[in-house]
């Protein structure tokens, strides 16, 4: 079972997007910054966009979310390695 969300990056074409993939339905990809993902998300529907407004707005919430949670714990774990 894949987790809700994954990172993913792609450093050879963009080394300064960071991609949250969302593998449940309705799947998609939303691209990110450091800062986070943006206000005006552009957003890669490997399913078909959903109609809802609410939901597209709390799944972009979650996955930014999830970004700053895994950001911040990777953070951590390197400031550990120190």
């Amino acid at each position: 079972m894949l987790p809700k969300f994954l990172i993913a990056d792609n450093s050879q074409v963009d080394p300064d997007k960071v991609y949250v993939l969302h593998t449940e339905s309705p799947r998609f990809l939303v691209e990110s910054d450091e800062d986070g993902i943006p206000s005006k998300p552009v957003i890669h529907w490997f399913d078909e966009q959903p109609e809802s407004v609410e939901l597209v707005g709390d799944l972009i919430a979650q996955a930014d979310a999830f970004l700053d949670a895994e950001l911040d714990y990777q953070e951590e774990l390197l400031e550990d390695e120190d």
